[in-house]
């Protein structure tokens, strides 16, 4: 029987690898973590952030390798579920390159076949940059300023991760924990109905034609 398959896509610092660790210390059966840092890890420098390449086309250099890191990603992500093994995966999927890539349809058919729900990890940009702003210690997120309170690339990231909004689920970290996400997730592939986002992803032509298309998503209410 093939493992289950949970993919989390947002934008840095909205909360996918916290949900991805409640997820693998509350659900049952082994699930494996394929997500963006530790694949970022694997990465050789020269290539980094590899997968994790931000909106902007700022980094040309890199961009051909980048389908296929996330080609090879997808690719270990179904051995694993034909293994039997659960996996779920944080990734921050945007084609705002230099040039489309197409890279989401690509990763989508990666997976035909194979069980997929693929949940929106939303937040609100101002709750990204106060949790940003608690991690910039080592220099590692551009944070905001005075002269420029929502820097670009958290600014892109925001109008870009979640295009073209094709999911089974959509969470909000802002007053969701990651347990009360992974309840939610856990619930959604309980009571159904039946994941069809990857498959409807999968089937979209290029330059995403079909993006205009779209379905009600699932989406958790807001507080009050």
């Amino acid at each position: 029987m093939d493992g289950q398959i949970i993919i989390l896509n947002g934008a840095p610092r909205s909360g996918k690898s916290s949900i991805a660790a409640a997820i693998q210390a509350t659900f049952d059966g082994v699930w494996i973590n394929l997500g963006v840092d530790a694949y970022a890890q694997m990465t050789p420098p020269r290539l980094r952030p590899g997968i994790g390449l931000r909106p902007g086309g700022e980094r040309p250099d890199i961009e051909a390798f980048v389908p296929r890191l996330y080609a090879a990603l997808y690719d270990s992500i179904a051995a694993h579920s034909r293994l039997g093994l659960d996996v779920v995966t944080d990734v921050g999927h945007h084609d705002a390159h230099s040039g489309p890539l197409d890279i989401l349809p690509d990763c989508a058919r990666r997976l035909d076949g194979l069980p997929v729900l693929f949940v929106g990890v939303r937040c609100p940009i101002e709750a990204i940059l106060q949790r940003r702003a608690a991690s910039a210690t080592d220099g590692t997120y551009v944070t905001g300023s005075d002269e420029d309170p929502i820097p670009r690339p958290v600014r892109l990231w925001q109008e870009e991760v979640h295009k073209p909004g094709i999911y089974d689920l959509e969470v909000d970290t802002s007053w969701l924990g990651p347990e009360g996400c992974a309840e939610a997730i856990r619930q959604r592939l309980l009571a159904g109905p039946k994941p069809l986002a990857f498959r409807r992803l999968g089937q979209m032509r290029a330059k995403g034609k079909d993006s205009d298309r779209r379905s009600p998503v699932p989406r958790l209410p807001r507080k009050g």
